[in-house]
């Protein structure tokens, strides 16, 4: 009886079981026939539609060309280049409304956002993280109003990580923090509103002036088994989206510019940049930085590695750079009491390596 269950009958009239993979072969041949019957010999196929293909082409425009998108008004191209990414989800929203449409012009015009998108992000979809790495590194913006950053810094700290730099530390949870970090981390400095711990010393430790009028960068010597590394923290102003002034960066953008300057300047060889920069890598604002430097995430990540907001992550502003080392792995870490998801990275000195 549970034999007879899956039998089926055949072409020459006998029964015999039916694989699963005839079985969904089979179903997927009743879903095209019905999507597609009656498309033959229908001249308006090809005239239908054509308003789904216009914005298609419109869509593959803006993805193509982001780049010259002014800023001049609302700051509309950066605002644009921060959430680029998601602009794929409306190809198979254009690609189900071609179908239904029963437009071929249509589906042929959704090709060309899709081939567009994969250029621009299809490296991102595969996993190129390695195993090994001479020093790991996190970061995270642990949120002023974080209602547990005894917690919050247990679970960082719990990653493992060599050198932890956190951001968004109001003065009065900072001893909270040092407590809590102190058996991990025999090194720290704190300077205005982020700091960095690390199991190495540390020497050189500055303010980092990048244009705010208080405290919000700093810069290190760390000390690691494979040479000094000098070590940024940064966490750049907010941006806001507002309906009266478009994409408010501004200030953003300026201290983005002196943070670049600082990092060109820097002697030393080995560089490492870790902090919430309220922009992601798109962000042509952030040019002075991303130009200098390599993101752990796009070089060794698995994904895009978004990282704010926590509750529904749609943009990585949280970044880890390097120059003059080799990103091995890069990833997120589990969710904290902040409204940002820590970020972290493996890396490896290529000249201590022989390479």
């Amino acid at each position: 009886m549970a034999q007879q269950a899956y039998m089926t009958e055949t072409d020459n009239g006998s029964s015999g079981p039916e694989r699963p993979g005839a079985r969904l072969r089979r179903l997927l041949h009743r879903l095209l026939h019905r999507l597609f019957a009656g498309w033959r010999g229908d001249a308006r196929i090809w005239r239908r539609g054509i308003v789904l293909a216009s914005v298609a082409l419109l869509l593959a425009l803006v993805m193509l060309l982001h780049a010259h998108i002014p800023n001049t008004v609302g700051n509309l191209g950066s605002l644009t280049e921060t959430f680029l990414p998601w602009l794929g989800v409306l190809i198979p929203v254009l690609l189900v409304l071609g179908l239904l449409r029963r437009s071929a012009t249509a589906l042929i015009a959704v090709l060309l956002p899709a081939i567009v998108w994969l250029n621009l992000f299809g490296g991102l979809l595969t996993d190129k993280t390695a195993g090994g790495g001479d020093l790991m590194v996190a970061t995270h913006n642990v949120n002023a109003d974080n209602p547990d950053p005894a917690g919050t810094a247990r679970d960082v700290a719990g990653s493992g990580a060599d050198l932890l730099a956190l951001e968004e530390l109001p003065a009065s949870d900072v001893p909270v923090y040092e407590r809590a970090l102190a058996a991990t981390y025999r090194y720290h400095a704190v300077v205005g509103t982020v700091g960095l711990w690390s199991k190495y010393p540390m020497t050189g430790v500055e303010a980092v002036d990048i244009k705010l009028g208080w405290k919000r960068a700093m810069r290190a010597t760390v000390t690691t088994p494979k040479g000094p590394v000098a070590v940024y923290v940064a966490h750049l102003p907010s941006v806001r989206v507002k309906m009266e002034a478009g994409f408010t960066a501004r200030q953003r953008d300026r201290s983005a510019d002196a943070l670049g300057e600082a990092i060109a300047d820097e002697p030393l060889k080995r560089v490492v940049l870790l902090g919430d920069l309220n922009g992601t890598m798109n962000d042509r604002a952030l040019n002075a930085v991303t130009s200098q430097m390599r993101s752990t995430q796009g070089a060794a990540g698995s994904g895009f590695g978004f990282s704010w907001p926590a509750s529904f992550p749609m943009a990585r502003i949280d970044q880890i750079m390097v120059r003059g080392l080799e990103p091995e792995s890069s990833w997120t870490l589990p969710r904290t009491g902040s409204d940002h998801l820590p970020v972290a990275a493996r890396l490896t000195d290529p000249l201590s390596h022989g390479s």
